[in-house]
């Protein structure tokens, strides 16, 4: 009994405000994931390599992922702001944080409005699932390159400064490919989840590193904080 109030203790001093703001991004892309599973399994005919992750949203269950993406691009832009309050602001980084909140904005826009169905007629639905997906895979790789300055210079987070080369310029690489994959190739599904695998491992890991961020250790412990080590410990 009591190591669990001990645990319960660390876990409540740890949940400061950027602590929230890092659950944020680190709950979001396992929302994402839980509910992209859910609803493929639903669908016994359905493909994780051939099938567009879009498809999903014209199933029985299609509801689920539409929640998944809402959710992880709500919990998204909370995140960013993590990053906005944490980060050392230099040159374009206001700019990329509001490119990166409005990437979780068109991540919930492709959630709430569905694709196509193919061959079908096209309706503002399917227009605008398309347009939030380019500007999703656009809005991405060019958030990071005007972060990439900030994070560079700031010594919390300039370990993570290669990764997020790399990882910017394979989400602009495959964005740039998918306009050139034809129509009808057979693992256009996997090619999806790589890209958006992508993106979330990013989230997640910045998330981390944001809740383990020496400059939330170094700030002065809140009430909360004091009142269950004192009561706990």
């Amino acid at each position: 009994m009591k190591n669990i109030e001990r645990s319960l203790a660390h876990v409540l001093g740890v949940l400061d405000a950027y602590g929230i703001l890092a659950l944020a991004g680190i709950i979001g892309p396992l929302v994402l994931i839980a509910m992209d599973i859910t609803a493929a399994i639903s669908q016994p005919k359905y493909s994780f390599i051939k099938d567009s992750i879009s498809a999903l949203g014209l199933t029985s269950l299609g509801w689920i992922q539409t929640i998944g993406f809402v959710v992880f691009g709500l919990l998204v832009e909370i995140f960013t702001a993590g990053l906005f309050l944490n980060i050392r602001r230099k040159h374009l980084f206001d700019l990329g944080i509001g490119l990166l909140t409005f990437f979780g904005f068109g991540l919930s826009m492709i959630g709430l409005f569905r694709t196509d169905p193919i061959g079908g007629l096209p309706t503002w639905s399917g227009r605008i699932h398309v347009w939030a997906a380019y500007s999703v895979l656009g809005l991405f790789p060019v958030s990071l390159a005007m972060l990439l300055s900030s994070i560079r210079d700031d010594p919390n987070w300039q370990g993570l400064y290669h990764y997020t080369v790399i990882t910017g310029i394979l989400a602009l690489g495959m964005a740039v490919g998918r306009l050139f994959l034809p129509s009808n190739i057979n693992w256009f599904g996997l090619y999806e989840r790589i890209l958006v695998a992508n993106v979330i491992i990013w989230v997640e890991v910045y998330a981390i590193r944001l809740l383990l961020s020496p400059m939330r250790r170094r700030r002065r412990p809140n009430r909360l904080r004091v009142f269950v080590r004192r009561r706990y410990t």
